[in-house]
């Protein structure tokens, strides 16, 4: 082959990846997109197209509704997707496998009463639903049953956990099959642990109390670098003061690692781990209003999970106050009340160099220290969709569109994905 047809060739072969490549990583059509001048509509944005906004007027509530905490779901065998959204006066559950015509399926009660408070995880098949709200305990949904629904909306039912009444949060571990309720009224206020190796049917399998309240917490089984901990089943708790890092390998006889704060320490709220184990994020959600600076994540380096040090901060551009933070890959995904959904890079994080990559304000009315807007955030559908809950305005379904910046990011973020789209 002549040098000149090699050169032709190779021009043609990187137009070919650089089309499927602008292709693949293309945002799913969307209602509106986030245009040249920074908004979606009146949202402010940046990398973020709008696929579709459901009120709680459109979710079975009223316009007086709160939203809460949500939580997604793909189905195994359909692979359809799911939003799980808490409202106060239930659980509703939408079908968003097409992001820009999300289905209402319909919503499950409260088991007692109604409440500002609820948190959703799943696990297998199930979702857990717990509650603020007396005498609440824990909901248990089968999921399967989204599947055949005809004639959308319907009114679903569970059945309950009732070995604790209210609870602040539920976390469970995918890996070991266990679920740990926080802020209930036993175990005082700490983990409340519970085996779901029977989905349908869980059984309590023990308590960790040493530390009081425990806000949130993440637990995994532990492969970072501190090799005293390889393979335990390790619990991140956000313990209001304090990270508080418990072994809960022995259910019967957890261990607390160790117990840290920080200065300004106000309300240490929420936090993630790094998909190494080597560092964690966590918010405090009442600094922005004590000390008036804005949006902060606390960066932790988790070398030695006996005496995690603080490594340094984020700033976010706005004063709003930190809610719930999720990572995925080399991305954090941060919802932050009044500013919304915030996709900020990681790949720096060993030397506490945190950017913001893309953002979608749910709440346009102001991005003050206060608490209305965004509440949580689900980024781990496979598709790329996020969805995130707004206390006020109800459920968002966003397309981030980072991957057409450049070739690098789009790697970053669709790295499987796109592998795999070459390798079938």
């Amino acid at each position: 082959m002549y040098p000149l047809q090699i050169f032709q060739n190779h021009i043609k072969a990187v137009i070919f990846f650089l089309l499927s490549l602008s292709i693949y990583c293309q945002a799913s059509d969307s209602n509106t997109s986030c245009d040249v001048s920074g908004f979606a509509g009146n949202h402010a944005c940046l990398n973020i197209d709008l696929s579709s906004h459901l009120a709680f007027t459109d979710m079975g509530g009223s316009a007086s509704d709160d939203g809460n905490d949500l939580w997604g779901w793909t189905d195994p065998l359909t692979h359809k997707e799911y939003a799980l959204m808490g409202t106060n006066s239930g659980t509703v559950f939408v079908n968003i496998t097409d992001p820009t015509n999300p289905i209402y399926l319909g919503k499950l009660p409260p088991a007692t009463s109604n409440s500002v408070w609820r948190d959703i995880k799943t696990y297998g098949s199930y979702a857990y639903i717990v509650s603020e709200a007396a005498g609440y305990g824990m909901q248990i949904f089968d999921l399967t049953l989204l599947r055949n629904i005809s004639t959308p909306p319907v009114t679903f039912t569970a059945t309950r956990y009732t070995q604790f009444g209210e609870a602040h949060n539920i976390v469970i571990n995918q890996e070991t099959g266990f679920t740990y309720a926080v802020g209930t009224n036993t175990c005082s206020g700490g983990l409340h642990m519970i085996n779901l190796q029977n989905p349908a049917s869980p059984t309590f399998a023990g308590c960790f109390s040493s530390d009081g309240f425990t806000h949130d917490a993440q637990c995994v089984k532990y492969h970072g670098p501190d090799s005293d901990y390889s393979d335990k089943e390790i619990c991140f708790n956000a313990n209001e003061d304090a990270l508080t890092i418990v072994n809960v390998s022995n259910k019967a006889s957890p261990v607390q690692v160790s117990r840290t704060s920080y200065t300004n320490a106000k309300y240490i709220h929420q936090g993630w781990i790094s998909e190494d184990h080597r560092y964690f994020l966590s918010g405090d959600e009442l600094d922005e209003q004590t000390f008036g600076h804005n949006t902060k994540t606390i960066i932790w380096d988790l070398f030695d999970l006996d005496a995690p040090t603080v490594i340094g901060e984020y700033l976010g551009p706005t004063a709003s106050i930190d809610h719930n933070i999720y990572i995925k890959g080399e991305y954090a995904y941060m919802a932050n009340y009044t500013s919304g959904l915030s996709i900020v890079n990681i790949a720096d994080i060993a030397n506490a160099n945190l950017i913001e990559s893309a953002h979608f304000d749910t709440y346009p009315a102001n991005d003050g220290a206060n608490f209305n807007g965004a509440w949580s955030n689900y980024p781990y559908f496979q598709s790329g969709t996020i969805i995130v809950s707004d206390i006020n305005s109800g459920l968002y379904v966003l397309s981030p569109n980072i991957c057409l910046k450049t070739a690098y990011q789009c790697f970053v973020i669709e790295d499987t994905l796109f592998k795999s789209s070459f390798e079938n």
